[in-house]
């Protein structure tokens, strides 16, 4: 059973790392994870590739047995199928079982977007005078530029860029692969990182990512969640900022400025469209803000 806490361990850090939960919104996933490998246990699983549909309603049908309220279920479900998304998506087991699970409709929060001006205060952060700067530069354009997942931006090879068409190839969720198109800025930092501050970075080793880290190795996740934070500070931006935070920018201010659902949602790499809807909404109360606050009789 330690391999699954090993597990654990490790999507908890993703969590925390790629999506910037909140410390509470960890430890509750922590409490309502950590039960269900207890009870995982006791049915004599040691491998998540081992649970089935099965599992998972009588895990589910014990919770509602001991009374437990309908929100703290559906928020014990919305960890279980987070944490079997990461372990499909990491390839540590070859299918999620959550997705033959029928779930309650629940409301989903509308993701943290900067506006325009705080995402340019962000982007000229950076001290393109030395490889690191020039790095997080590069890096930070791109990811707005085109969208990519944090997971997708750092294990990005050199081949995966093609700065003369003006492409990034990636590899999204469930190994599908995508071109994205990358805009003329985020292209020339990309060019100015790889003249003169990759080569510095890689430090005469031979690694085949496009971001490297101080040591010339892949740049990790917590190195990369926690420059942006300092970056965000020193731009002055006040709002809880991740790495997810330009990816959902991105498609935010594409919506807003005309383009259409299907087109982002080819570019974010998401298999269903309602996925990509809940960007809508974010317009919508853009809108209404704007609305509010200059109509004469609003």
């Amino acid at each position: 059973m330690g391999n699954l806490h090993t597990f654990l361990d490790e999507f908890l850090n993703a969590m925390t790392v790629e999506r910037g939960v909140a410390d509470n919104t960890r430890a509750a996933y922590s409490r309502d994870l950590g039960r269900y490998l207890v009870f995982l246990e006791k049915q004599g699983l040691s491998s998540p590739g081992d649970v089935s549909l099965a599992h998972l309603q009588a895990f589910l049908a014990g919770l509602r047995a001991s009374g437990l309220a309908p929100r703290s279920v559906a928020r014990a479900i919305s960890a279980l199928r987070s944490f079997h998304r990461f372990l499909a998506a990491e390839g540590y087991v070859r299918s999620d079982p959550t997705s033959l699970l029928r779930l309650p409709r629940v409301s989903r929060p509308l993701p943290n977007v900067l506006s325009t001006d705080e995402v340019e205060r962000l982007l000229k952060t950076p001290d393109v005078s030395k490889p690191r700067g020039l790095r997080d530069k590069a890096m930070l354009e791109l990811v707005y530029a085109t969208g990519l997942r944090v997971s997708e931006l750092l294990s990005a090879p050199l081949t995966a860029l093609d700065p003369t068409v003006g492409f990034i190839r990636c590899l999204g969720k469930g190994a599908k692969e995508r071109i994205v198109p990358v805009g003329s800025s985020a292209l020339q930092w990309l060019k100015e990182y790889l003249t003169r501050g990759r080569p510095s970075l890689a430090a005469e080793r031979e690694t085949h990512f496009l971001f490297l880290g101080r040591d010339g190795r892949r740049l990790t996740r917590q190195a990369f969640w926690k420059s942006i934070r300092s970056y965000a500070g020193k731009a002055g931006v006040l709002k809880r900022i991740t790495p997810h935070t330009l990816r959902h920018s991105f498609a935010t201010h594409l919506l807003e400025r005309g383009a259409d659902l299907r087109s982002v949602q080819l570019m974010l790499g998401h298999a269903d469209i309602s996925t990509t809807q809940i960007y809508t909404h974010v317009s919508r109360a853009r809108l209404r803000e704007i609305h509010e606050r200059f109509h004469p009789r609003s």
